[in-house]
């Protein structure tokens, strides 16, 4: 079950990226399809199985997110994640302020997969193989 989990976890993130891509060029052509129902809706179930799916695959492993810095580091960063890209998709009041935002958010998610694919965060400081 716990792999299920994983692989399911795996592919919220993937979707919950591409769509995010997906709002931002829709943004940036200054497409009215940005605003459909669909394209407001999807992203919240999408981020609800991925969220499901972690909280699930931490209580199954019996583990405290907070007790393992990357885990406590995955957290932060989808703090962070979030609100660029709220800034990015619907907030920032230019051009030039969303698309800093929308830089920024996906820096911080490629952190973010960074981090928990190597279970450190500090890998991005990390020298050599």
């Amino acid at each position: 079950m716990y792999e299920t989990l994983k692989w399911l976890h795996v592919a919220a993130v993937i979707a919950s990226g591409a769509g995010f891509l997906a709002r931002a060029a829709l943004m940036l052509a200054g497409s009215p399809r940005l605003h459909a129902r669909y394209v407001r809706v999807a992203p919240h179930v999408v981020d609800t199985v991925l969220l499901v799916a972690a909280v699930a695959m931490a209580v199954m492993a019996r583990i405290s997110p907070l007790a393992h810095a990357w885990l406590a580091a995955k957290i932060i960063g989808l703090l962070a994640y979030i609100v660029l890209g709220a800034i990015a998709l619907r907030y920032g009041r230019t051009l030039r302020e969303r698309v800093v935002a929308l830089a920024g958010a996906v820096l911080v998610f490629a952190y973010i997969v960074g981090t928990a694919l190597q279970r450190d965060p500090l890998w991005p400081l990390s020298i050599g193989p």
